[in-house]
C-alpha cells in the first residue's frame, strides 16, 4: 500500500511541476499587426502607397519598408541606402529604426528599405503617420513623410 502512496504522490508532484513550468514559460512576443499600408509623401523623389512589415524579439524590433509607387532615381547597390525611419508612439516617445539593408535595385525599381533595427518597449504602439523615413544614397537626402494613419492600424508590440 506503501509504495502506491508514493507512486501516486510522485505523479502529482510532476504533474504540479508541470503545470507549473507551462505557467512560468516564457511566452512568445509578437506585434500585431504584422504588416500595414501606409502612404508617403517623399517630396521631389514622389509617393504613395507602401506596405511596412514588423516582427518583434522580445525588446529588439524590425520594420521594413517597400513601395512599388516610390521607385529607384538611379541603380542603387546592395546595402547602400542609410535608412532611418522614425514611428510616432502613441504611448511615449518616438521610436527610432536604423540600418543600411536594402537589395540592388535599378533604375525604376520599387523601392525597398530594411529590415531596420530599433528597440521597443511592451505596449508600444506605433505609426507611421506623424513618422518619417530618411535615406541617404550616396550623398542624397530623401525624406517621406506619413500622410495619412496606417491600415488596418498602428503596430502594437507585446
Amino acid at each position: 500500500m506503501r509504495g502506491k502512496r508514493i507512486g501516486s504522490g510522485a505523479a502529482l508532484l510532476a504533474g504540479a511541476l508541470a503545470v507549473t513550468g507551462l505557467a512560468f514559460a516564457p511566452t512568445a512576443l509578437a506585434v500585431a499587426p504584422t504588416t500595414a499600408s501606409v502612404t508617403a509623401n517623399c517630396g521631389l523623389f514622389g509617393g504613395g502607397a507602401a506596405t511596412l512589415t514588423a516582427t518583434q524579439s522580445g525588446a529588439a524590433a524590425t520594420l521594413t519598408l517597400k513601395s512599388t509607387a516610390i521607385t529607384a532615381p538611379i541603380p542603387i547597390g546592395a546595402n547602400s541606402i542609410n535608412s532611418t525611419l522614425t514611428m510616432a508612439n502613441s504611448t511615449g516617445s518616438a521610436r527610432v529604426f536604423t540600418g543600411t539593408v536594402n537589395p540592388a535595385m535599378p533604375t525604376g525599381a520599387p523601392i525597398e528599405v530594411g529590415p531596420l533595427n530599433g528597440t521597443v518597449a511592451s505596449g508600444d504602439s506605433l505609426d507611421f503617420y506623424r513618422g518619417s523615413l530618411k535615406m541617404v544614397v550616396f550623398g542624397i537626402t530623401v525624406t517621406c513623410t506619413g500622410t495619412g494613419p496606417q491600415s488596418p492600424g498602428p503596430f502594437v508590440f507585446d
